[in-house]
């Protein structure tokens, strides 16, 4: 049985290869590092960086106050401006990653609509994928919708 993907979209007034390097080169401008990352924030341990290594293999992911890296993903698709599929587990669970592909359509008017498909759920089990996007669901509006679209309004 497969789980419904979240699918998330926001238009931005930008041009794609904009939008594409502001998502994902350049991740740590707009990913809220105080609430959305591996640290053990109450233990002074905070992030520092996201790392978004661009090319298909490439790593995704945070850099620690101790000089630790938690691994986020793994980039399994790098098409710019267009498109960056990629593994995606931010947290240090022993379970499988989930996928994330995000597209980047030029408009017209210069803007660029950009959609987040976040699926795979399946792949964690029936009961920890329903689990899991249903926590991911309002944390992609948060994210997504909010702190990138605002960044790259």
């Amino acid at each position: 049985m497969t789980t419904e993907p979240i699918r998330r979209s926001v238009t931005v007034a930008r041009a794609p290869e904009e939008a594409f390097s502001l998502f994902t080169t350049r991740m740590a401008e707009w990913w809220p590092l105080e609430t959305h990352t591996r640290a053990e924030h109450d233990d002074g341990e905070k992030t520092e960086d996201v790392v978004f290594e661009p090319r298909e293999g490439g790593r995704i992911y945070e850099v620690l106050s101790t000089g630790e890296h938690g691994e986020w993903g793994r980039v399994t698709a790098w098409e710019p401006p267009a498109r960056v599929v990629f593994d995606w587990k931010p947290n240090a669970h022993d379970r499988p990653y989930t996928e994330v592909e995000v597209t980047f359509t030029g408009l017209d008017d210069g803007r660029t609509r950009v959609d987040l498909e976040h699926r795979k759920w399946e792949l964690l089990g029936p009961e920890l994928g329903a689990q899991e996007r249903a926590g991911y669901e309002p944390g992609w509006s948060f994210v997504f919708d909010g702190c990138f679209g605002r960044a790259a309004a």
